[in-house]
């Protein structure tokens, strides 16, 4: 995995890492707040031996490293303990948290005691010190024999603490937030290995090295026939299509066919919805476009334009009728529609037939651009038999709903009956939501993510340009001969 497959994954699930990060750290500031305060208080106490007292003959005594640990080990028997809650007047059996550290090149030791009342604390760790001196010579022979005793003197008494020691709130806030951040991390790392649907573009190039033609936003407003380039021209998803077909004229320049075929993995991805609103654009832009519906087993198009849908492509392959015949020109546009017609017993036999390559010669010499709505790839093989009389296939896959394994298999069975892949449009795209996501993606003058020169934004290309261009192509191929018309006058 690389650098930017992993932005992209912790960009494409920011909220679960925000949620888990939030969770954690709510926990573990909750678990703080109902934890008690523990205040600790630490005093240093020097022992040395007091000679008053002691018998003629006994000498002097001096205190061993030996002595300071029996010291320490005893701090916490019952014949310490007592004493201090005496000291101390704690009733029986109350709590005392008191440890000692030995210093390692005199006899000193600090004392540190631990409770939930701060004064208290300072208190136990200042009396730990001569209450264990009167308790010590019970613990060593020679110095009971000697019969003198043990004078503690403090070094630097206990102070009453301000703030308590534990709960650390800050420490563990931090703790919390950063272990919420790891977690989060890792169950977006854990869903994304584990995620089945095609969510980014990324997840596309994995499949194919087949450009991305255009990303299309999701519309959440729309339903049943609506068609961004008539009901909402200057809106994002509008801008996409426009996108989408630009980058199409720039694939269309190396095959010179002017024709290409929408289809998509399965059914619901949006190919109608696509083809029918890029048609739109593409006679927009002054070019005459002939939309064909060949989805003979669903078709759609008719009743997502409103037209006349019983005689069409079919009705032309049977012979019973002229191209002019069934072509339905919307309104005064430059776009022109053949729907499916009737519904065969056989699609796949007449998609494939010999009259359907050449009625296809006959509209690509008629018209300046054909697209095809075809049927879905894993279902049926009529998009691979559609392909071959057009210049490329463009698929559609569905952001968040194509899953990756049928998005391969669609690829491999292409690939394997030759087609080609012009492109990929990748729909419902919420990351490109935003009615400014394409001005703001590659600006007015900026560059494309391919690096090639932008000189307008997205969707305001110029339509003469394109048709002029296109005019230009068609004549280098075909030179001066002049054009039969296929629609009545």
């Amino acid at each position: 995995m690389t650098l930017r497959e992993f932005v992209n994954i912790l960009r494409s699930r920011w909220r679960v890492i925000v949620l888990c990060t939030l969770f954690v750290t709510a926990l573990a500031a909750a678990f703080t707040a109902v934890q008690t305060p523990v205040y600790t208080a630490t005093a240093k106490v020097y022992f040395l031996v007091n000679s008053s007292g002691a018998s003629k003959n006994s000498g002097g005594y001096l205190l061993t490293q030996a002595d300071l640990d029996t010291f320490a080990e005893i701090l916490s028997a019952p014949s310490v303990v007592e004493p201090l809650r005496k000291e101390l007047d704690l009733p029986s059996g109350a709590p005392v948290n008191v440890s000692a550290a030995i210093s390692s090149s005199s006899t000193m030791m600090t004392f540190t005691a631990q409770d939930s009342d701060p004064t208290l604390a300072a208190d136990m760790a200042n009396a730990a010190g001569p209450v264990l001196a009167q308790v010590a010579p019970e613990f060593s022979q020679l110095l009971k024999a000697s019969g003198q005793s043990i004078e503690a003197r403090p070094v630097a008494p206990a102070q009453v603490p301000g703030t308590p020691s534990s709960p650390n709130v800050p420490r563990n806030v931090l703790l919390g937030l950063l272990a919420g951040v790891v977690l989060g991390i890792s169950v977006a790392m854990m869903r994304n290995s584990l995620d089945t649907k095609v969510r980014s573009d990324d997840d596309v190039k994995a499949i194919s090295d087949r450009p991305l033609l255009a990303r299309l936003p999701l519309v959440k407003r729309a339903r049943g026939n609506w068609m961004s380039m008539v009901d909402d021209p200057h809106g994002a998803h509008a801008e996409a299509i426009r996108r989408l077909r630009a980058n199409m004229m720039f694939v269309d320049v190396a095959t010179r066919r002017h024709s290409f075929a929408v289809t998509s993995s399965l059914p619901g991805e949006g190919k109608t919805t696509t083809v029918v609103n890029l048609a739109h654009a593409t006679s927009d832009s002054g070019l005459k476009t002939l939309l064909v519906d060949a989805d003979l087993r669903n078709p759609s198009v008719a009743q997502r334009m409103g037209l006349e849908g019983e005689l069409g492509l079919t009705t032309v392959l049977l012979g019973a009728a002229q191209p002019s015949d069934v072509i339905q020109r919307i309104g005064q546009t430059n776009l022109y529609v053949m729907t499916a017609g009737e519904i065969p017993p056989n699609p796949s036999e007449l998609l494939g037939s010999e009259p359907m390559q050449q009625l296809f010669e006959r509209l690509t010499s008629e018209f300046d651009f054909v697209l095809v709505d075809t049927p879905p790839v894993i279902p049926v093989v009529d998009a691979s038999l559609i392909q071959r009389f057009t210049g490329g296939l463009i698929m559609v896959v569905g952001a968040g709903r194509t899953r990756k394994r049928d998005l391969t298999s669609a690829v491999r069975q292409l690939e394997t009956a030759g087609a080609r892949i012009a492109g990929f449009a990748f729909n419902k795209d919420s990351a490109a939501t935003s009615g400014n996501y394409y001005y703001g993606r590659y600006g007015r003058y900026g560059r494309t993510p391919e690096g090639t020169e932008a000189t307008h934004a997205a969707g305001s290309e110029n339509p003469a340009a394109l048709a002029s261009s296109l005019g230009e192509s068609r004549r280098d191929r075909k030179g001066s001969e002049p054009r039969r018309s296929l629609l009545r006058r």
